[in-house]
């Protein structure tokens, strides 16, 4: 199946993936670019453990992207810096819809 149309991935985020955490605090990889479509739309989601949080804001990116874990960093066009809940691959099947892959965002 396609995937969204690269005119539709208008924006850039700045991705850092979250490493874990040590004695300093939280630890980050290299940033990378991503290619995406920001909705800064504020809605339920759920965290990998099954919690019911409040996501900001979500990039949808194309099915290629590689996914972020969660509590990596992420930089909006805007500058706000915010970090992910949760990363989904969208894969539309038969159905017609782009697959892409959804990052949801603090």
């Amino acid at each position: 199946m396609a995937a969204i149309p690269r005119r539709f991935l208008i924006h850039t985020i700045t991705v850092e993936d979250y490493l874990g955490s040590t004695s300093k605090g939280p630890r980050y990889g290299a940033p990378r670019e991503v290619r995406c479509l920001v909705d800064e739309q504020t809605r339920a989601v759920r965290t990998p453990d099954g919690d019911q949080v409040l996501s900001t804001s979500t990039a949808y990116a194309g099915p290629e992207e590689q996914t972020a874990p969660p509590l990596s960093r992420v930089t909006l066009p805007s500058g706000r810096i915010t970090r992910v809940i949760g990363t989904k691959r969208r894969d539309g099947g038969r159905l017609g819809t782009p697959n892409h892959t959804e990052i949801q965002l603090e």
